[in-house]
């Protein structure tokens, strides 16, 4: 008896598995219109707890760009959902809503609205005026913003920001988790 429980309990655990890894990437998704609305809430993306580096359960799937808001880290996904590069970021004082997003405009070297020289910057939101990005600093600093300041650059280590800007052309996606 206790075996065919055993059987049981595996062949539902199975299913559901098959049927979550095959639902739709629209569902549990924010709607349209999340990227417009900074003021979004999403429940938190469960990640294995043991990895705290592992990939969010709900990021999508196919090439894409996963930014984890509360985990402040990014992950560069290729084909196959396979996990190219992930990293931490500092995060900028101005967050963008959980949502999908696309790489809308990119800059090599420029000056970061905190006055700051930055290189590989790669934009895909802006939030109330501010504009979102990653971006590296040149001289490889990674300070705390001033909180006093609207800014958007989440900035990353200057060999992060290098493989994000070689994995992100203009129209790559971007997905936004809590």
């Amino acid at each position: 008896m206790a075996g065919l429980t055993v059987a049981a309990v595996a062949g539902v655990g199975f299913l559901a598995y098959q049927a979550s890894a095959n639902a739709p990437d629209h569902f549990g998704a924010p709607g349209p219109g999340a990227h417009a609305s900074p003021g979004a809430t999403a429940h938190h993306a469960p990640r294995h707890r043991k990895d705290p580096a592992a990939l969010p359960a709900h990021s999508g799937s196919g090439e894409r760009i996963v930014y984890g808001l509360r985990a402040d880290r990014v992950w560069l996904v290729g084909a196959g959902d396979h996990v190219q590069r992930t990293f931490t970021v500092r995060p900028s004082t101005v967050d963008p809503a959980p949502g999908t997003f696309t790489v809308t405009s990119r800059s090599a070297v420029v000056t970061g609205s905190d006055g700051v020289p930055i290189e590989h910057v790669v934009r895909f939101t802006a939030v109330d005026g501010v504009t979102i990005g990653f971006s590296a600093a040149v001289d490889g600093s990674t300070p705390e913003p001033d909180p006093a300041r609207k800014t958007g650059g989440i900035r990353e280590t200057r060999a992060d920001g290098t493989a994000l800007w070689d994995f992100a052309d203009i129209g790559a996606r971007v997905v936004v988790v809590p």
